[in-house]
């Protein structure tokens, strides 16, 4: 495994939203947006995540994103591009155009939908891994790919990559993140992908978290790092239960539903848009999400009559 800085890829990084405008990516908007959480304290960010409904936008829409993302980080913070697609060709174009953007590092979902073997999987991410010098990171998301990698699918890929530095680790699955560990060294980074994990998956050793909440509170999670990297666990406990209900929030509908509408809600971003065939929130999930905020304190009782 590649030798990292110290303090590279650790703390919170969020996979941030796309916003749409009239059907199109609002780039201005995304631009904005990128400053906004730089400003609040991310440490990081994750361009083209899952949260970004990237299935429902176009490679070249993709990779304007990521040029947009990095014109306003502007070397701020780092930006890892997920350039993981449906398709190998797909995930090559993707990672090539990240690379001569100059971002920081790249992250590949594992292959979706076709559930491959194992060893398909290894030859996936070592065939990718050869073609960028860019850091590497697996995203392990068993709810959407329907594959969960093995600790010996992961060895075989870091024997034969060295390029392959870490995973984000969306499962109920903490026993991986202790095999992982043990078997990698805790310089392998592992963020955590599920929201009402962070608390515990930071106190094992992940550096970090890539949380969808973080596009809605973003100074308040990486804040529960800070805390948590700094040794000082009572005031972890204390930010993972103010953020519990927050977290829960996000998983109301499917992400980032609820998401948007709390941001659209907040005046994060101007306008709550989606592609079909995912859409914005009804008026239920509206009013048990703006519930949500006052009882967060980030909605005035009085603005949400």
């Amino acid at each position: 495994m590649i030798a990292l800085d110290q303090n590279f890829l650790k703390g919170s990084y969020p996979p941030l939203i796309t916003p749409f405008k009239n059907g199109a990516v609002d780039y201005d908007a995304y631009q904005a947006f990128v400053d906004f959480q730089i400003c609040a304290g991310s440490h990081g960010i994750v361009i083209n995540g899952t949260t970004s409904e990237p299935s429902t936008l176009s490679i070249a829409e993709r990779n304007k994103l990521v040029d947009v993302g990095m014109d306003a980080a502007a070397g701020r913070v780092p930006v890892v591009a997920a350039t993981g697609s449906q398709s190998h060709a797909d995930s090559l174009a993707l990672t090539e155009h990240a690379e001569k953007a100059g971002v920081d590092a790249v992250m590949i979902v594992t292959p979706y939908y076709i559930r491959p073997p194992q060893r398909g999987v290894v030859a996936y991410f070592n065939d990718l891994g050869k073609r960028s010098d860019k850091p590497l990171l697996m995203y392990h998301i068993p709810g959407r790919t329907a594959f969960t990698a093995s600790l010996e699918t992961l060895q075989h890929i870091a024997e034969a990559t060295p390029s392959f530095v870490g995973m984000k680790h969306a499962s109920q699955d903490l026993g991986l993140v202790s095999d992982a560990l043990s078997a990698f060294g805790t310089e392998f980074r592992i963020f955590v992908g599920l929201e009402d994990l962070s608390f515990p998956m930071l106190c094992i050793g992940a550096c970090g978290m890539m949380n969808a909440v973080g596009n809605v509170a973003p100074g308040k999670v990486a804040k529960l790092y800070e805390a948590v990297a700094a040794g000082d666990l009572e005031q972890g406990r204390r930010l993972h239960f103010e953020l519990w209900e927050l977290n829960k929030a996000i998983f109301f509908d499917t992400n980032p539903i609820p998401m948007k509408y709390m941001m659209k809600r907040l005046g994060i971003i101007p306008a709550n848009e989606h592609r079909l065939p995912m859409m914005p929130a009804d008026a239920e999930l509206e009013q048990r999400l703006d519930g949500v905020l006052r009882r967060a304190a980030m909605l005035e009782p009085a603005a949400a009559e």
